[in-house]
């Protein structure tokens, strides 16, 4: 599980509460003691790695937040380290409070200050292209997923599972490499780990498993992409995970490569 640092629960009370692999992502703040305190928190509680979402300098214009006036709820991680009461007629608080608080001349030379000051591997989330990916390497990643923030941040972005190929090559197996965005199915999950996707993460359907049925509703999202994982493995030959490979998948640029022949 990779706990948002924006969540409604502590990350101590998330640690409490189960034994899983936790992650803790991670916006980096204008005040970097803040930010400091928070990685250290997340060492202390047992979580396994920070992924540093790098596709948000600025938060992007999520219209129907603007236009529904979102006010969201008091974040639990930062209560009593940064006020996050903020009131605006313009629309979304959650934009005014992003845009206030976090840091967005934060670059890649700075991922340095990032690891000096924590023992945990760190993965950088948002990485579309073969260029974005030999920066991570370059800076110390230990892993890269590829994520377009769920196409919340710009407009036109790619979807992930189209440039998820260029960034596996990119890597060259340096580091582990995931996909974030659009898994909807087992069959979304087969296709990740064809194209090179170590593993998958998984949003929106959590939650609309958590919104329908609560906690069970999560578990049976997970099982159900499970299931519809080992039907499509068991339908394409495939006993185990290590088993699905490239050649069970065609994309766009292989069709026109074909129709070349």
């Amino acid at each position: 599980m990779v706990l948002s640092i924006s969540s409604t629960c502590t990350l101590e009370e998330v640690a409490a509460c189960c034994n899983a692999v936790r992650f803790f992502q991670l916006c980096v703040y204008k005040r970097r003691d803040i930010t400091a305190k928070l990685v250290q928190r997340a060492e202390n509680n047992g979580y396994k790695a920070i992924v540093l979402t790098g596709d948000s300098p600025r938060h992007g214009r999520r219209e129907a937040d603007i236009k529904n006036k979102i006010i969201i709820q008091e974040l639990k991680n930062v209560e009593g380290l940064l006020s996050t009461k903020i009131v605006t007629d313009k629309g979304s608080n959650l934009d005014a409070l992003a845009n206030q608080t976090r840091d967005p001349s934060f670059t890649w030379e700075d991922i340095g200050w990032l690891k000096s000051i924590t023992k945990l591997p760190i993965l950088i989330k948002g990485v579309l292209t073969h260029e974005d990916a030999l920066k991570a390497l370059e800076v110390g990643a230990a892993g890269i997923i590829v994520s377009n923030h769920g196409g919340r941040q710009l407009d036109y972005c790619p979807p992930t599972i189209s440039v998820l190929e260029e960034v596996v090559h990119a890597v060259g197996g340096k580091v582990p490499v995931f996909l974030d965005g659009g898994v909807r199915r087992g069959t979304d999950i087969f296709k990740a780990m064809a194209l090179g996707a170590q593993a998958v993460l998984v949003g929106r359907p959590v939650l609309y498993g958590l919104a329908a049925k609560g906690e069970n509703g999560v578990r049976r999202v997970l099982e159900m992409l499970k299931e519809e994982l080992e039907l499509t493995m068991a339908l394409s030959g495939c006993s185990n995970v290590k088993e699905i490979t490239r050649s069970h998948v065609r994309t766009k640029h292989d069709w026109q490569l074909l129709s070349l022949l």
